[in-house]
């Protein structure tokens, strides 16, 4: 526990260095996310990527289906936040999960599988297929570490290009809703 204890704390120094840039005359969010898209995308990116370095340093951990089936709704569910996913961001989200260090833990085609079967499921019904994707993400509450890591996976796929556009802060809120979690753990 006393990991978690160090990660909220990290996390919550960056939310707070972000709080005090927009403070100091940065800006939020303008435009579609791009790297570069203000200085709150900055400490964004800092925030990924303290997520990012604190999941790999659960990767012995990380090794049930639980938490693979739902790290890969919440995959979906990020890539298909304003309610639909090009071709070229499912590509680029399904090259970030196979070249994630986690989710190595996993074969690549189960990954790749259970990804593109909620993104279908979104693109079809977006609704039904949030609603199927959440269920999924559920499963994982039992365990603590695990659904944070959830969480941390999709945070991390969302910031992957230094942005995180508020559609997908919205389901990374629900998602933690759904794992009984607290968004400001995460600077939400």
């Amino acid at each position: 526990m006393a990991m978690w204890d160090r990660i909220k704390d990290q996390a919550k120094g960056l939310q707070q260095q972000a709080q005090g840039m927009r403070g100091a005359g940065g800006h939020g969010a303008g435009g579609h996310g791009r790297p570069g898209a203000g200085s709150s995308g900055g400490s964004k990116a800092q925030l990924v990527s303290a997520l990012k370095s604190q999941l790999t340093s659960l990767k012995t951990e990380l090794k049930s289906g639980a938490y693979r089936d739902a790290s890969m709704a919440m995959c979906a569910l990020v890539a298909a936040a304003d309610g639909h996913v090009d071709p070229a961001e499912r590509q680029h989200v399904e090259s970030l999960i196979l070249n994630n260090d986690v989710l190595q833990n996993f074969p690549s085609e189960q990954l790749r599988q259970r990804f593109n079967k909620h993104v279908d499921q979104l693109s079809y019904n977006f609704q039904q297929g949030k609603t199927e994707a959440l269920q999924e993400i559920a499963k994982a509450a039992k365990k603590p570490t695990e659904a944070r890591a959830v969480v941390q996976t999709g945070f991390v796929v969302a910031g992957a290009d230094g942005y995180i556009a508020p559609a997908e802060e919205q389901v990374l809120r629900e998602a933690c809703s759904t794992l009984g979690l607290s968004p400001q753990e995460f600077g939400l």
